[in-house]
C-alpha cells in the first residue's frame, strides 16, 4: 500500500470510529450501516471489473446466495451464525470458482451475459424453492450475530460490526492493488494477449479474483441478513446488480475509495429524493446521467485530476 493510501486510509478509520459518536439519530446510523455493506459489495465489483476488466451482472445473486445459505444454517439448523457466515463465502465462492471457468472464457457483452444468466437462475431458485427460501414472502426469524455477551441488534452495534468488515476489505483491496496479483490484473485488463506473453495465466487469474469478489459479496450477503432478520428474493435481482455496477462506475474504476464514495451516494441519494415522492427516479436517472458526463472516471477520477490541477498551479 502506498503512503498516500495509508494516511488516507487510518484517516478514514478514525472518522469512521468516532462516527457513532457525532450521529446521534439512530436513522441516520441505520443507512450508514447499509453504506457499509454496499462498500465491500462495490469493492468486490471493482476487483473483478477495476481491477481485471471483466463485466459481471451477476453480483447482486451472489450476495443473496451467501444472504440465504447463512440464514438457512443459522436459522433451520442452529448452526452458529459466525459459522454459517464462513461456510456460506466458502460455498458461495466455490460456486464461482467453479462457473466461472467456463464462462470467464467469455468476453465483453458475452461475459456479461452469461454472468446475467448466472443472476437469472439463482434469482429462480431463491423464488421456486419455498421450503428452504420462503419463495418470494420471504425468509423471517434469521438470529443477530453475537459475541459473548454482546448481541448486534441496534443500530450501534450493526455499525461496528458490519464497518469492521468493510474497513478489513478496503484494506486487503488497498494491498492487492499494489502487490503483484494487483498488477497481473491490470496487465490482464490493459491486454489479455499482452499478459500472457508476459507470463501471466489470465483465465486462471480472472477466475480466482471472481471467487475471491464472491467471497467478499458472501459476506455482505450474511451480515445484511443477520442485521436486517428478514430476506427476500426482491433485494438480489437484476436490479440490484445493475445497481453495484453503478456504484462502481460512479465510484471509480479501480478506486477503493471511489467505491466508498459510489455506494455511499447511491445509498443515500435515493433516501434524499423521497421529498420528491413521484418524481424521484426521474431525477435519480438524470443525476447519474449527469455525473457520467461530466465525469467519465468516476468521483475517484475527479479528485485526482483535481489533485494534479493544483500540483501543476503550484509549480
Amino acid at each position: 500500500m502506498k503512503k498516500t493510501d495509508q494516511i488516507l486510509f487510518f484517516a478514514f478509520s478514525v472518522c469512521i470510529l468516532f462516527l457513532p459518536l457525532i450521529l446521534k439519530e439512530s436513522y441516520i446510523l441505520h443507512v450508514f450501516v447499509f453504506i457499509g455493506i454496499n462498500t465491500m459489495l462495490a469493492i468486490a465489483l471493482n476487483l473483478l471489473l477495476g481491477y481485471a476488466g471483466q463485466i459481471s451482472l451477476g453480483q447482486g445473486a451472489l450476495y443473496g446466495l451467501g444472504a440465504y445459505i447463512s440464514a438457512i444454517l443459522s436459522a433451520k439448523y442452529g448452526v452458529n451464525p459466525w459459522l454459517g457466515m464462513g461456510v456460506s463465502a466458502v460455498i458461495v465462492s466455490a460456486v464461482a470458482f467453479i462457473v466461472g471457468f467456463p464462462i470467464l472464457k467469455l468476453r465483453g457483452h458475452y461475459l456479461a451475459m452469461a454472468t446475467l444468466g448466472l443472476g437469472i437462475i439463482l434469482y429462480i431458485i431463491f423464488n421456486e424453492t419455498v421450503d428452504w427460501t420462503g419463495g418470494p414472502s420471504g425468509f423471517p426469524g434469521i438470529p443477530n450475530l453475537k459475541l459473548g455477551s454482546l448481541t448486534f441488534d441496534n443500530d450501534v452495534a450493526n455499525f461496528y460490526l458490519v464497518w469492521f468488515f468493510a474497513l478489513i476489505t478496503m484494506f486487503l483491496a488497498l494491498n492487492l492493488y499494489q502487490s503483484r496479483i494487483g498488477r497481473a490484473l491490470r496487465a490482464v485488463s490493459d491486454s489479455e494477449v499482452a499478459a500472457r506473453i508476459m507470463g501471466v495465466d489470465a483465465w486462471l487469474l480472472k477466475v480466482k479474483i471472481f471467487a475471491a469478489s464472491a467471497f467478499i459479496s458472501s459476506l455482505a450477503g450474511s451480515l445484511y441478513a443477520h442485521t436486517v432478520t428478514f430476506i427476500a428474493p426482491a433485494s438480489f435481482g437484476f436490479n440490484f446488480s445493475v445497481e453495484l455496477l453503478t456504484m462502481v462506475v460512479v465510484g471509480g474504476l479501480g478506486s477503493v475509495f471511489g467505491s466508498f464514495l459510489g455506494a455511499a451516494i447511491l445509498t443515500l441519494l435515493p433516501e434524499w429524493l423521497r421529498v420528491f415522492h413521484d418524481f424521484d427516479i426521474v431525477i435519480y436517472g438524470l443525476l447519474l446521467i449527469l455525473i457520467m458526463m461530466f465525469m467519465p472516471r468516476g468521483l475517484a477520477g475527479l479528485v485526482s485530476h483535481l489533485k494534479a490541477k493544483v500540483y501543476v498551479e503550484s509549480k
